[in-house]
């Protein structure tokens, strides 16, 4: 009865024994790697606070700097002085209004043009800028005038330097056309062989028919 009432379990080779305790290995390092990898994976960093500074012209008009702001890409917080001589001079509203009025691509050059006109204004209340265009008018009518006057002046030497080469060319033309003295000595030597062998030969009769009256 014994027998029958307990079973006997069939025992493990020792082959399976060996892959059991292989598998339960890999199993708990595999386990390990990843508790591991877990904990060792950094958390991303939190993303830096924004923080947004009103323009030069907000902050100097004490107001709220909004996201579209249309003074802030022209007057930036380190450039207060730019919205200060713009701002006494035009006015806040004012300067919004001519930007508003303007394509984006022509409000830098239209910042820039009133700063300048503003500083103009400040160092010359009663003319401004065009006090500073008819100085510099003034100072293109003297430029061109001097200008004339090396022009005339050149002109004048030019004209100079043309008479006195057609004079030069004068006096080489005169005195190759002249006999050189060589020639003139030539010439009178031939002149006066030519007119002593036209002359009659004086022979013994006519010599003392010659000196019989100088005797007489």
């Amino acid at each position: 009865m014994s027998g029958l009432c307990h079973r006997q379990h069939p025992k493990q080779s020792p082959d399976q024994s060996i892959i059991a305790l292989s598998l339960s290995l890999s199993t708990m390092e595999s386990s390990d790697t990843t508790t591991t990898t877990t904990t060792t994976t950094p958390s991303p960093p939190p993303s830096p606070p924004i923080v947004v500074s009103p323009c030069a012209a907000c902050k100097i008009l004490r107001r709220r700097c909004a996201d579209k702001c249309v003074l802030a890409p022209y007057f930036p917080p380190s450039e207060p002085l730019k919205f200060t001589i713009a701002h006494r001079v035009f006015g806040a509203s004012n300067i919004i209004k001519f930007l508003q009025e303007l394509p984006e691509s022509q409000r830098a050059d239209a910042v820039s043009s009133m700063v300048y006109e503003a500083n103009a204004r400040i160092r010359d209340p009663v003319y401004g800028c065009a006090g500073a265009i008819c100085q510099l008018q003034k100072q293109v009518n003297e430029l061109q005038a001097q200008l004339a006057k090396a022009q005339a002046e050149l002109a004048t030497m030019q004209c100079q330097q043309a008479n006195v080469m057609a004079l030069i060319c004068m006096e080489m033309a005169q005195t190759s056309s002249r006999p050189s003295p060589d020639d003139s000595l030539d010439r009178f030597i031939s002149t006066e062989s030519n007119f002593q062998m036209d002359q009659p030969l004086l022979d013994e009769t006519n010599l003392g028919s010659f000196w019989e009256p100088l005797w007489a």
